[in-house]
């Protein structure tokens, strides 16, 4: 079973909806048996929360359901994960400085190669939840596909 965590800073609006994207695609392609996935923030404030209702929303809009609520990234979950994967370079920073392994932790956007962004900004503070939806799609179908063809 290959193990996938998304990460951001409060977890509730970006890796919430990668985990849930990321849920579907695997639930779609009959994966479930194979992969697991979760989503943890670096930071306490939303701690026990729904995601963000910008989150619920565009994940609603596009019939993706979504059943989490925000915890925090643990130094478990670090030895525990076999992919780690963060939002932004923050959050990358923080994973590293819990003791995060290079080998296991990669920012989202790299899987999406021929997208601009190098990062998933963070809708709690631009409210473009639009952008963000595209980007974690673009970023988990390359994922997705990486796990496929190296992994399994």
């Amino acid at each position: 079973m290959i193990k996938v965590l998304f990460v951001c800073l409060g977890n509730i609006c970006r890796s919430p909806m990668a985990e849930a994207v990321f849920r579907k695609m695997v639930h779609d392609q009959g994966l479930e048996d194979e992969i697991l996935c979760d989503s943890a923030g670096t930071g306490h404030w939303h701690l026990g929360e729904l995601p963000h209702i910008g989150t619920r929303q565009i994940l609603e809009k596009n019939h993706v359901p979504c059943n989490h609520r925000s915890r925090l990234l643990t130094t478990k979950d670090l030895r525990e994960f076999d992919l780690v994967i963060p939002m932004d370079a923050d959050n990358h920073f923080d994973i590293m400085e819990m003791g995060g392994d290079a080998d296991q932790t990669f920012m989202l956007m790299s899987f999406a190669p021929k997208s601009e962004a190098e990062s998933v900004p963070d809708p709690y503070y631009t409210g473009d939840f639009d952008t963000v939806y595209r980007l974690v799609n673009e970023g988990c179908a390359g994922l997705l596909n990486y796990i496929r063809e190296y992994m399994l």
